[in-house]
């Protein structure tokens, strides 16, 4: 079947309306704030983790540890007396970039299978790291004891999830339209022209290495912003947050949505999560075994993901052109 070419009017549409749908979720889900909340964190996650894995064709299986030490960042200054939301999300991001940069020239190095070993050996040796150190993490019992500045001033984060809510909509929909921005960017067209063809990227000059470097440092920092917004909105960081798990769980949420889509982390996590809460209640003692089942049949049914289902019958006249 031919795909329906969409006008640009269309497309911004649709856009909007999908931006517009999750915030209604305040008004129309008002008992399912924090799940809510924590679908578009773990989004915002997915997208950092598409930057190097869609678009820099980085093979990662371990972009939990930046979540994690976003997490932890976030939750050690609001635990010491710095409780003020928004400088401690940008002094989680500036900890992760700075952390992605510089385990970025490990892992741009070598083969897809070296990078997805040094990937998951670090994430595996921060979570040791942050089991071990349990009298600053607080190891298997998490994190205790953050207190987070109301917003503002005025707004405080309250136990019906709807003070979290507003701020995770709002950050997310920020650092995505700025991630959006750079992936439109030339820069952005150079990642995919690397994860198109290194060799020809080399042959006109690029400089290859440096552009996968920043391209990693910088869904690094994005991974870091996830993970001190469930931070602060949950006002706890658990073990699991820096763990290999929380990273394979995150990748399936992206191939679900579709690799190398702009919004396929987003779409990714709301079908995962949603099912995943639906079949929890379903079946709450064989609930992996439904959730594996439809992992299988939406991997078999939908080549490139849900968002690749979709191109499939809609294109934009850009996807159209090209």
């Amino acid at each position: 079947m031919k795909p329906i070419t969409l006008k640009p009017a269309y497309a911004r549409t649709a856009e909007v309306l999908f931006w517009l749908g999750l915030a209604s979720c305040y008004f129309l889900t008002p008992d399912h704030l924090s799940l809510m909340s924590q679908i578009l964190i773990f989004g915002l996650f997915a997208v950092s983790l598409d930057m190097a894995l869609g678009y820099a064709g980085i093979l990662t299986v371990g972009h939990a540890a930046f979540f994690g030490a976003g997490a932890y960042a976030a939750g050690l200054l609001a635990k010491h007396g710095w409780g003020e939301p928004f400088s401690g999300l940008l002094i989680a991001m500036a900890v992760c970039l700075a952390l992605g940069y510089l385990l970025s020239a490990l892992v741009v190095r070598g083969t897809d299978l070296a990078r997805l070993m040094i990937t998951i050996g670090v994430c595996m040796l921060l979570a040791e790291l942050a089991n071990r150190l349990s009298g600053i993490t607080g190891g298997t019992d998490g994190l205790q004891g953050m207190v987070v500045e109301p917003l503002f001033g005025r707004f405080e984060f309250d136990l019906f999830g709807q003070t979290a809510f507003l701020y995770a909509f709002a950050m997310v929909l920020l650092v995505f339209l700025g991630v959006r921005l750079i992936l439109k960017s030339p820069f952005g067209l150079t990642l995919r022209g690397i994860h198109d063809s290194r060799k020809r990227m080399l042959a006109i000059g690029s400089p290859v290495d440096a552009r996968l470097r920043l391209a990693y440092a910088l869904s690094a920092g994005v991974a870091g912003v996830a993970g001190a917004l469930l931070a602060q909105t949950t006002q706890f960081v658990g073990i699991e947050s820096i763990g290999f798990n929380r990273s394979a769980e995150i990748l399936i949420i992206l191939v679900l949505g579709g690799t190398g889509r702009l919004y396929g982390g987003l779409v990714g996590a709301i079908v995962y999560m949603l099912v995943h809460d639906w079949f929890a209640d379903m079946n709450p003692q064989y609930w992996q075994f439904w959730l594996g089942i439809f992992l299988i049949a939406a991997v078999l049914l939908g080549r490139g993901g849900i968002m690749g289902a979709l191109s499939r019958l809609f294109k934009t006249r850009e996807e159209a052109a090209r």
